[in-house]
């Protein structure tokens, strides 16, 4: 069954290991995993009431390699809500808390903290407002080394274009991070469904908060129907703003103190509804909002600038912190209270530059052709995030492109079975590669000649075998070749040969069948392959003729040879007639001459 397209806004909800499409309790559709990632599927413990009401997860293996990801196609372009649960795998061998990184198209947007399972919070999933504008979405899984990366659902949930505007640099540079929502002066944590939210909104999810840690801090709520913003794309639940916080007249100020990573932009979204029975007009209540003791919003007045009581009124800025602590302050300079109905704080991340698509495929064909074992990943994009490169590629940032590029593969001495592709010249922007020590076979591709930027070529202590390719001499940024200990024949290319007198190191040793500088064997004259190949076809060809009229000669003598034997039966068997002709003949002279002589003599006279 097809999500995609579903009337109203894009909703994809996968059940991580599920083998069917499953329902909820509360009755959310979520779709079988099928044929997004590699892992293995499993039970799932639940480390939250937050977490979805679901029994399996899927977790990655580090033998499977350090990265692991979900590739999702098929996504409209727009702005979404991507959403991760983690999950614990439900048995007494695995680690109950594995700590793991996550990226989504290549941005690495959180680090799983210690204790995350330990906490009815943010912390069981992460959530990050992001455009996604390449029809895909790699969402993936970085291992640390603490525990084997569990998944227990993924939501990607479509959102209004406009959803979370913060100002001029907002588009698809920059990913908003869910660092935490407050519910203020509600009981219980609540998402967004549980609000009847408008579902372009996204399932947001609610913590609560009935005190700031004051003591004169009170929650107050309503039954009345709160107004919004009829332009507003973020589409806020309305019950959202029928529950807040309100201070005391001995303490007038409400602050709200939160930790916070140090060195980062918050983009922070304070809401507002002026529900105190006490406040009926304009002017009656106004505060200042400091953040970490700056002026953020001055002269606040509810009612005035929401339009009236029981209306909604946001307030948004982005602040840059250096320390780990965030400090919100809601200061009276006309009353004696401050009040606040909900706060979200965002992170503000830029979207890493990606690495060029058409070399992202290529390595995906060389892990194949070099058949790579499970353990090395190479599965999302091989640049970024930084901090998690794929194993064995070198990448470079490419400023005129504004994109990575792979400038090295060192892949020596990893028990490499596989053979090379003529694709490998897609890498055009390779400076060095080493793929000596292992068990490579077949041809040298000759298109490595079509890499001018080549300056190390190293593919000794391997099984290749035929001609060393004569592209290879085009390679004037080629500064060491080493072939040795192969299975190469033919004659080194001439151009090759020639680059030994500019300081080039190359080793051909330990291939028997090589000649033509020093070093090597001399060569007698040398034949192209296509050359050897048109020898070869020549050959064989002569040869069949040969067979051909030796057959032929064979069968036109034996021929003779019967026809021989058959002559000489005849003329015995003529012979043999002629003296039988003969003697029958003579028999029958001899006869007529008695009987003639009888009757000359007349009767016989007997006594």
């Amino acid at each position: 069954m097809n999500p995609y397209f579903i009337a109203g806004p894009y909703a994809l909800r996968i059940s991580c290991g599920a083998r069917s499409d499953i329902h909820s309790p509360s009755n959310t559709l979520w779709y079988k995993d099928y044929a997004y990632t590699g892992g293995i599927p499993g039970n799932a413990t639940l480390p939250s009431f937050i977490s979805p009401k679901l029994r399996t997860l899927r977790y990655f293996p580090l033998s499977e390699g350090p990265e692991n990801c979900y590739n999702i196609n098929r996504i409209p372009h727009g702005h979404y809500s991507v959403r991760i649960f983690f999950g614990l795998v439900a048995e007494p061998s695995f680690d109950n808390e594995p700590l793991f990184d996550i990226s989504v198209e290549g941005t690495l947007i959180y680090s799983m903290p210690t204790g995350w399972s330990n906490h009815t919070d943010e912390r069981a999933f992460v959530e990050a407002f992001m455009f996604l504008k390449d029809g895909t979405a790699s969402l993936c899984f970085h291992s640390t080394g603490h525990g084997d990366p569990a998944i227990l659902a993924i939501e990607i949930l479509q959102v209004d274009n406009k959803a979370y505007y913060f100002g001029p640099s907002y588009g698809p540079g920059v990913i908003l991070r869910t660092d935490r929502r407050l519910s203020c002066g509600s009981r219980y944590p609540k998402f967004g469904v549980d609000y009847s939210a408008e579902h372009w909104g996204g399932d947001r999810f609610w913590n609560s908060i009935q005190t700031f840690g004051e003591s004169s801090d009170r929650a107050i709520s309503t039954t009345k129907s709160i107004k919004q913003a009829s332009k507003s794309p973020n589409f806020y639940p309305e019950a959202l703003y029928q529950t807040a916080l309100i201070s005391s007249e001995s303490e007038p100020d409400l602050a709200y103190t939160a930790e916070v990573e140090p060195n980062r932009n918050y983009s922070i979204w304070l809401h507002f509804a002026e529900i105190d029975p006490s406040v009926t007009a304009a002017g009656q209540r106004i505060f200042d909002i400091t953040i970490n003791g700056d002026i953020a919003f001055r002269d606040v007045d509810i009612v005035g600038m929401a339009g009236g009581i029981n209306s909604a009124l946001v307030l948004n800025t982005t602040v840059a912190l250096s320390g780990r602590t965030l400090t919100i302050t809601m200061h009276p300079t006309k009353g004696t209270h401050a009040i606040i109905n909900a706060i979200e704080i965002f992170e503000l991340v830029m979207t890493a530059s990606k690495t060029l698509q058409d070399e992202v495929r290529a390595l995906q064909k060389l892990k194949t052709a070099l058949r790579l074992p499970l353990r090395f990943g190479w599965n999302g994009d091989p640049c970024v995030p930084q901090q998690h490169p794929w194993s064995g590629v070198d990448c470079q940032y490419d400023r005129t492109i504004s994109k990575y590029v792979i400038d090295g593969l060192g892949l020596d001495n990893q028990g490499l079975r596989g053979s090379l592709l003529e694709d490998i010249s897609r890498l055009h922007h390779l400076q060095n590669i080493n793929l000596s020590g292992n068990s490579l076979h077949g041809f040298i591709p000759s298109s490595l000649g079509t890499i001018a930027s080549l300056e190390i070529l190293d593919l000794s202590y391997n099984f290749f075998n035929g001609s060393i390719p004569e592209r290879l001499g085009q390679l004037t940024a080629l500064q060491r070749l080493y072939l040795n200990s192969n299975s190469l024949s033919g004659k080194v290319p001439a151009a090759l040969g020639g680059r030994l007198l500019h300081r080039a190191s190359f080793n051909f040793t330990d291939n028997k069948g090589l000649c033509g500088i020093p070093g090597l064997p001399t060569c007698g004259p040398h034949l192209s392959a296509g050359s050897k190949i048109g020898i070869g076809l020549g050959g064989c060809v002569a040869f069949l003729l040969l067979v051909t009229c030796l057959t032929c000669w064979w069968k036109r003598r034996q021929n003779i040879l019967r026809a021989q034997r058959i002559a000489a039966r005849d003329a015995h068997y003529a012979k043999a007639r002629m003296h039988f002709s003969r003697d029958v003949q003579m028999t029958r002279h001899h006869s007529h001459e008695h009987a003639r002589t009888a009757d000359e003599n007349g009767p016989s006279l007997l006594p």
